[in-house]
This record gives C-alpha cells, sequence and structure tokens, in this order.
C-alpha cells in the first residue's frame, strides 16, 4: 500500500461508535452531545450518516477540563435524580417540568410503558442559580397562575422535546425536501394529505421524514405512543409546522421538483424510476407500468 494511501485513510473522519471511544463516551453521550452541538460532524462522503473529522476531535481533547467538563455537559437524569439536583421534592420538580420550566432533551419507555423524560443536570443547575427561581423551588404554594395551568391539565413535555428534537433535526438538513421532511415528521397524516395532496409529490417527501428516535414494532402500542409524543397536538404549534412546511415546499419545488412516472422516453436529467405512492400502490404502479410498456 503506498504512503499517500495510507495518510490518506489516517486523516479519514471517524465513524460515531470509533470517535465516542476516542472521546470516552458511551454511545448514547456522544449522540447526545451531537444533538446539542456539543461535537460538529459532517456528512459521510459514503453517503452513511455523520461522521467526525480529526480536528473536531483534536479541537475536544484540548478544551478545558476534558473528559470530565464534555461528560458533565452530557449528563442526564430522570425524574428522582433530577429533583435531587436542585434539591427539592420529586413531586414538585413534576410539576415545574410539566409547566415547560425546562425541556426533556430524551425519553423511553418503561416496561410498563410509562413514558421516562430524562434532563440535563447541567440546566437543572443554572435554573436553582437564577435568583427569579427561588419562589418556584422554595415556596409552599405555587403561584396562582401556574397553579391553574396545572388543574387545567397542562403539560408541555413533550411539546418541549418536539421542539428540541425538531431543531436537531433541522440543523441536518442539507436541503429543503430534508427541511420539508423533519416538518413533516412531527405533522398527522390527515395534516401531511391536505398541504400534500400530490401522491408522487407526498411520496416523495416521505423519503425524507425521518422516524421516531425510539423503537418499537409497527402497530404496537409502544410504537404508538411513540409517535403520538413525536406528533404535534397544541394547535399553535401545528400552525406553526405547517405554515414553515409550506415555505420549504415551495423551496423544494423550486430548486428539485419532485420525480414523476413518465410515458415513453425520458428527458435527459429526469428520473424515471420513481417511487409509487403509498395511498395508492397498485393502482399506480400498474398504471405506470402500462404505460411504460406502451
Amino acid at each position: 500500500m503506498s504512503g499517500s494511501l495510507i495518510t490518506q485513510r489516517r486523516h479519514q473522519p471517524y465513524a460515531p461508535s470509533r470517535a465516542a471511544r476516542e472521546l470516552g463516551l458511551k454511545r448514547s453521550e456522544f449522540d447526545l452531545a451531537v444533538h446539542l452541538g456539543q461535537i460538529r460532524t459532517v456528512p459521510d462522503e459514503g453517503g452513511g450518516g455523520r461522521r467526525v473529522t480529526h480536528s473536531e476531535l483534536d479541537r475536544l481533547r484540548e478544551s478545558e477540563g476534558f473528559p470530565d467538563s464534555l461528560q458533565r455537559r452530557v449528563r442526564v437524569v430522570g425524574t428522582t435524580e433530577a429533583a435531587e439536583v436542585m434539591d427539592i421534592p420529586a413531586g414538585r420538580f413534576t410539576r415545574l417540568a410539566r409547566l415547560g420550566l425546562f425541556s426533556p432533551v430524551r425519553f423511553y419507555l418503561n416496561r410498563y410503558r410509562a413514558v421516562v423524560w430524562l434532563y440535563l443536570a447541567e440546566e437543572l443547575e443554572q435554573f436553582t442559580e437564577v435568583e427569579e427561581n427561588t419562589r418556584l423551588l422554595t415556596a409552599r404554594r405555587m403561584p396562582e397562575g401556574l397553579r391553574d395551568m396545572l388543574d387545567a391539565g397542562v403539560d408541555l413535555r413533550a411539546r418541549n422535546w418536539r421542539q428540541r428534537h425538531r431543531g436537531f433535526l433541522l440543523r441536518l438538513a442539507e436541503g429543503p425536501w430534508e427541511s420539508a421532511g423533519t416538518l413533516a415528521a412531527f405533522l398527522d397524516p390527515a395534516q401531511i394529505a391536505e398541504l400534500v395532496p400530490d401522491p408522487y409529490e407526498r411520496s416523495h417527501l416521505g423519503r425524507f421524514r425521518p422516524g421516531p428516535p425510539a423503537g418499537g414494532a409497527q402497530g404496537s402500542p409502544a410504537a404508538n405512543l411513540i409517535e403520538k409524543i413525536m406528533t404535534a397536538d397544541h394547535p399553535d404549534e401545528i400552525e406553526w409546522l405547517r405554515t414553515d412546511l409550506a415555505r420549504a415546499l415551495e423551496d423544494a419545488r423550486r430548486l428539485r421538483p419532485a420525480p414523476r412516472p413518465t410515458t415513453g422516453r425520458t428527458s435527459p436529467g429526469r428520473p424515471r424510476d420513481t417511487p409509487t405512492p403509498p395511498e395508492e400502490p397498485a393502482r399506480g404502479l400498474l398504471g405506470w407500468l402500462r404505460r411504460r410498456s406502451a
């Protein structure tokens, strides 16, 4: 093997698993650091996700307090430990979280299919250091306006998580279709069908729609619950998503229209093989095959 090839391989960006080991992080901690913008990534030239450059690893290693400082920034806690971090009862912490005073960064379903929200310990510590928050942490009773919100059943944890996760995905989007797909991931199918009536365009949009961060067998109770968490349910949130999705779709259509089946020979630069819209799989595919044969 030539020296230039060896040098080239040595300077290739690291895959996430290798980069996590180099930084002394668990893979889940590494993924969260990327999510939060603590670790910068670049697209994999081989088309396989994201990678981390050597210069980025050097930057992190040379930062003050490494590796403890990086590990501290990605430390997550559940409700019980979060209450300990803030030195308040767990019940009060849950009420503050429902009011949206701090945002979850992750969630998972336990074996009883209950949602377990996870928070950044560093953000909770910073919350306690703000003098204006002292009353929320120590007063015997919540302020009247906040009590009314809790009595009305307000729970902004899922919405705040969606907002945070959406920002992460949009930062990774490399074009208008990717941005549109990200926004579409947080709307229910009925909203998408209304905004994107063209079935071929809707099928193309679905190619760029990221899945939920947590898994579950399709159609299972766990998968349905995760889908519910992922889907916007506040009217103002839905309206914001619809507006931004419509704007992203305008840009996408102008710069790179969605491909669709054509009759006869295709013109240069226009794709011939196009995914059949999922809403009409048989009719669309058979019709396209007939036109192609003709």
